[in-house]
């Protein structure tokens, strides 16, 4: 049988492979720096060859770093998976997922018989706290997440890109004072989500009035409310174009143009919660299924 190399060797290239940085895989496998970096090298020795381009504070893959990466990660994630099912008795997978009620309505909901079908030993705790990102590790396995940055300690998956709407009643048009212009915004409460405070700036900002103001800005921990607000005449919503078209609510419509958004959703998790089958299951049907087109790793 031909010689292998050591596993923890394979296991230590995987990990820096995909964490992109000798540190932070080494916090994942509780080695040292040093330590990892040895079991790297001692990997490439095997394979006569480098497997990594080294850069000032940067460690990337070249191209036969990405050839054996793409071959021999399944294999060691496979393996995973043998060991979780010998060891776990045939138990139910349990996620705790934390969600945006907002996604886990418009977006999730629809399309989670489709993973129970395919899956139907997973199991999720939904969780649509505040802080996702803070609490990954210890209240959450993994989240979805709206934001414009994600905590470089975290392991991240971009799902779309998005633009900004402008959402009101349709009185607004229709009234004495008909709101036709950006400008008129000034006499209108912005209704902003607190996890996108930065959507109205961004507005303003794109249709060339980086001084405007609105008369006053009321705040949201709740998407569906924000769209009642708006559809009850209290305020102008500013949202991105998948809750307005979600919304499907013959009150409201999209006033001016839309601006595009620097706001994501992302799937995040801890990276060593990758080598779990039950984050490891949902992240590859999210990107699969609900993901409108290629995600880019961050």
């Amino acid at each position: 049988m031909r010689r292998l190399p050591p596993l923890s060797a394979i296991e230590a290239f995987v990990q820096v492979a995909r964490l992109g940085s000798i540190k932070a895989a080494a916090g994942e496998l509780a080695l040292s720096s040093p330590a990892l970096s040895r079991r790297v090298q001692a990997l490439e020795r095997f394979m006569g060859k480098p497997l990594f381009d080294r850069r000032h504070q940067a460690i990337v893959l070249n191209a036969d770093g990405e050839r054996l990466l793409s071959q021999i990660a399944p294999a060691l994630d496979a393996m995973s998976d043998a060991i979780d099912a010998m060891t776990s008795g045939g138990e139910l997978l349990r996620l705790r997922l934390g969600l945006l009620p907002l996604y886990a309505s418009r977006r999730l909901m629809p399309r989670l018989g489709e993973l129970k079908a395919a899956h139907p030993e997973l199991h999720l705790d939904v969780d649509t706290q505040p802080n996702r990102q803070a609490r990954l590790g210890d209240s959450l396995d993994a989240a979805i997440v709206l934001a414009r940055d994600i905590d470089p300690a975290l392991y991240a998956r971009r799902l779309d890109r998005n633009r900004v709407f402008v959402i009101g009643c349709r009185d607004l048009l229709d009234g004495p004072d008909p709101v036709t212009r950006p400008e008129h915004v000034s006499r209108l409460t912005a209704l902003v989500h607190r996890d996108m405070p930065e959507t109205f700036i961004e507005w303003r900002r794109a249709m060339g009035l980086p001084e405007l103001e609105p008369r006053t800005t009321d705040f949201f921990d709740s998407g569906p409310l924000m769209l009642e607000a708006a559809a009850q005449g209290l305020g102008v919503a500013f949202m991105l174009e998948m809750h307005f078209e979600g919304a499907r609510d013959e009150r409201l419509m999209r006033l001016f143009e839309p601006v595009d958004s620097d706001y994501s959703y992302w799937f995040v998790c801890r990276p060593r919660a990758l080598h779990t089958r039950a984050v490891r299951i949902f992240h590859d049907w999210v990107l699969a299924v609900l993901n409108p087109e290629p995600a880019s790793a961050r």
